[in-house]
């Protein structure tokens, strides 16, 4: 019911980030031998509500909460990958700063994508996030031909999934 932003082929978000989020589940259970405990909101095309995300992550009491999406303007120029956090204590925003800027770096340094400024969002999985370190991440725009086209390829999204990952191992000094 939600496509979430499309490119102008008709190809949705929630489809993209639906496959990016599996295949860092695969690679994390096939290529890495496991070392991430690692559950999606959503294994299939269904919507889930924004308050049930948050209480998963509550229930799992799950130290990183990532939100992952692709934005969209009306600037069909805009691009690049951008990173919200809500700060909600010292430590948290540390820690989610951190964690976002890491994964950013890594999309930005090897996958080349362009970098938009870290920013703070007052979204609802954020707010209600107990998670040590929380963000929403946005990799690219749909509405920005060039990323919209890269978005799009499972290589792509295979390449993205494991710069994630990479990156989280990073973070966790693993």
């Amino acid at each position: 019911r939600d496509p979430g932003a499309m490119t102008s082929q008709g190809i949705k978000e929630k489809d993209i980030v639906l496959a990016i989020a599996s295949k860092m589940v695969v690679l994390n259970d096939t290529l890495f031998d496991n070392p991430l405990r690692l559950f999606l909101t959503r294994y299939t095309d269904t919507l889930i509500a924004l308050r049930d995300r948050t209480l998963l992550t509550k229930t799992l009491k799950a130290d990183i909460f990532i939100s992952i999406h692709c934005n969209q303007a009306i600037n069909t120029t805009a691009a690049g990958t951008e990173v919200f956090i809500y700060p909600k204590s010292e430590a948290q925003a540390s820690a989610s700063t951190y964690l976002g800027l890491t994964i950013q770096k890594g999309l930005v340094d090897i996958l080349g994508i362009k970098k938009r400024e870290l920013k703070y969002g007052n979204f609802q999985v954020l707010r209600e996030s107990d998670s040590k370190a929380a963000i929403l991440l946005e990799l690219g725009f749909l509405s920005q031909t060039d990323e919209a086209n890269y978005l799009i390829k499972e290589a792509s999204q295979s390449a993205i999934a494991l710069v994630i990952l990479q990156s989280l191992f990073k973070y966790l000094r693993l």
